[in-house]
């Protein structure tokens, strides 16, 4: 049986998923992690911390010219002591460019098979890659299994997949006829799909490994040779993919150096040396606005990006106002807002919200999203695991800015004591009360654990602003509570208009944060929070090249 022979079925399976949208998990996380073995997570745990204070030598990338490493876990609060293989840019391109040309002259399925086959392999390290999650990111021992894990392979699945289908949209080969009267033109033709060349993937250090495999695959399966050059303080997760990737690689007689890890440090980074390298065509990237648009504005480069956005929860009426106060504090705990989707600025209207009880006053609706939050927060089996802990001690200056805004803050952000992590750096969700005179104030993204509560004419207002931020400073997620037909339509008329998508009235398990592989499209690619979205075909078609070729058939 051939590689491909033995991961057809989950090709289609993909694809299939792709077109019909419903929810598909080729790598489940139910009923439980242990689905994936009684050991998996102490094996996991294990190789991990077997891990601390050595080299990372997983890598097929010989002759290092350094090893570097600056990671430190939030939890621990100390240095991880990993070093990695580091080379210098043009040592990384020369290589690339090298391995390009056995990689791009191997079929589309013999590429998706080698692909499918690293994610079977990196399966078997979703709970080392946990583990490593959690001491990089500060996300929650669930969390950093379920986005570094699971979510992330099914998100690279979805990728390779989508590349895989455009590859196959139109024929290899075909032979033309034209019928020109007495006699016929005959031509045969065949086409290419004709990939951009090194691809440069630039990772985030909150969600390193969810974030950077879309690109990473995308790239991949259409081609392209991949450098991969993770976040100086989240390294590991992403060191274990690409180790998996090239192993495979290896395994079948191909050149490790199509994927290589760039890793770098805070004090010498090297990014912007392969980013404006002429021979790097294709740039993937999740951070900042500044250093995004920075990379969009590179010549003769096609880059995708995901960048910083505002968003928005609009409350207009509701069913069960309670459910709705409950939900919203715990997509603002979860990890401690340190999520490109979490809600930041609650719009409510100042004569209140409407339910079937009565209006419920703003007042009343901001002590009661207070008291959740001081629910969670403080329930010692689910407080410290849903916020985790802050990734960088300048997020935390971030509420400090928050209590300057000048409104009146209606919660206190405080630390909280993690159970099994003593030293963990820790900071719970502050709410400060808005109007919308100082609409200056909350246009940009304060990244942590902010609640904005603004106050509001009406809900039409509230829809207006939401937009306009949405279109001038981007949004990723929208969450929207109304109990009205006609409201609901004209925030989703609105709302699409600035490219952001809306959940509607979420209450229990399910929060805005949240995204699902195969269904939900995260980010639109139609504000300024990015030019791209994971994923639809765009997001895999500007990574190759159809061209044609034609001869007259001899006879």
């Amino acid at each position: 049986m051939s590689l491909f022979e033995k991961h057809k079925e989950t090709i289609d399976k993909a694809v299939e998923a792709i077109h019909d949208r419903s929810f598909f998990a080729a790598y489940p996380e139910h009923p439980s992690p242990k689905i994936y073995g009684e050991d998996a997570d102490k094996d996991g745990r294990e190789k991990f911390q077997a891990s601390l204070d050595k080299k990372f030598e997983d890598l097929l990338q010989e002759n290092p010219e350094a090893w570097v490493g600056e990671e430190q876990s939030p939890y621990l609060n100390k240095a991880l002591g990993i070093l990695y293989p580091s080379f210098s840019a043009d040592t990384l391109i020369e290589r690339s460019q090298k391995a390009w040309s056995q990689w791009r002259n191997l079929s589309v399925d013999e590429r998706a098979a080698v692909l499918v086959e690293s994610l079977d392999g990196f399966k078997e390290r979703f709970f080392e890659n946990a583990y490593a999650t959690m001491h990089t990111t500060g996300q929650g021992y669930m969390m950093a299994f379920q986005a570094s894990g699971p979510h992330a392979a099914d998100r690279a699945l979805e990728s390779l997949a989508m590349g895989y289908e455009e590859q196959k949209r139109f024929p290899e080969h075909q032979s033309w006829t034209k019928p020109m009267g007495k006699y016929e033109i005959k031509l045969n033709k065949s086409w290419r799909a004709v990939p951009k060349g090194i691809s440069l993937v630039v990772g985030c250090s909150t969600f390193p490994t969810w974030n950077s495999v879309p690109g990473l695959y995308s790239s991949l399966v259409t081609g392209n040779t991949c450098i991969v050059k993770p976040h100086p303080g989240a390294i590991l997760p992403m060191a274990i993919v690409v180790a998996e990737i090239q192993k495979v690689l290896k395994a079948n007689g191909i050149d490790p150096n199509v994927c290589q890890l760039a890793p770098d440090t805070y004090s010498k980074m090297i990014t912007k040396d392969l980013a404006e390298h002429k021979a790097v065509k294709l740039i993937d990237y999740t951070g900042g606005s500044k250093f995004g648009s920075y990379l969009e504005g590179l010549a003769d480069k096609t880059v995708f990006t995901e960048k910083t956005g505002v968003n928005s929860i609009i409350l207009d009426s509701a069913e069960n106002i309670d459910k709705v106060a409950q939900n919203l504090a715990f997509s603002v705990c979860l990890y401690s807002g340190q999520m490109c989707t979490c809600p930041q600025n609650f719009f409510i209207p100042e004569e209140g919200i409407n339910t079937p009880n009565g209006k419920v006053s703003f007042e009343d609706f901001a002590q009661k999203l207070a008291d959740n939050i001081n629910g969670l927060v403080d329930n010692p089996k689910a407080g410290p695991f849903v916020l985790g802990a802050i990734q960088n001690p300048n997020t935390t200056g971030h509420i400090e800015e928050a209590k300057k805004l000048g409104g009146k803050i209606w919660l206190e952000s405080r630390s909280i004591d993690n159970p099994m992590f003593k030293e963990a750096r820790t900071a719970t969700p502050i709410i400060v009360e808005m109007s919308t005179k100082d609409k200056d104030k909350f246009t940009q993204e304060l990244f942590g654990p902010i609640v904005l509560l603004i106050k509001t004419k009406n809900t039409e207002e509230s829809v207006n602003m939401a937009a306009e931020l949405a279109e001038n400073h981007g949004a990723i997620s929208c969450g929207a509570y109304t109990t009205d037909a006609t409201t609901k339509n004209m925030i989703m008329d609105k709302m699409a208009l600035s490219a952001t998508p809306v959940s509607f009235n979420l209450t229990g398990g399910i929060y805005v944060n949240q995204n699902a592989g195969f269904s939900d499209f995260h980010v639109t690619g139609g504000n300024p929070s990015g030019n791209a979205s994971l994923t639809n075909p765009e997001y895999v078609i500007k990574r190759f090249t159809w061209v044609g070729f034609r001869e007259p058939v001899e006879g």
